[in-house]
């Protein structure tokens, strides 16, 4: 069976990207894509830059330095939940 995808097309930096997604995906893409623009604007506004290519790296950076630290909170959360869990298994056994 195949999965139905779609072809768009979106616009980063004045440049056009053309992509390929599932349905599901499209709604997100198109707000990522708004992220990225606005957050290349705020870039323009506030720092002098010889081309888009120095504002779109400090986009990538800016997204990138977000995703590290959101995994290293994730983890973070996850071991303290997965301790929680040790805690609260060790006292129902222990009152079984």
């Amino acid at each position: 069976m195949e999965t139905k995808v779609l072809n768009i097309t979106v616009n980063i930096a004045g440049r056009p990207y053309k992509m390929t997604v599932k349905p599901q995906q499209e709604e997100t893409v198109r707000k990522a894509t708004k992220l990225v623009n606005r957050a290349i604007t705020e870039y323009a506004h506030s720092f002098e830059y010889s081309d888009q290519q120095d504002l779109v790296a400090m986009v990538a950076l800016q997204f990138a330095t977000d995703a590290v630290s959101l995994q290293k909170e994730k983890n973070f959360r996850e071991k303290e939940m997965e301790q929680k869990l040790k805690e609260m298994d060790q006292l129902l056994t222990s009152n079984i």
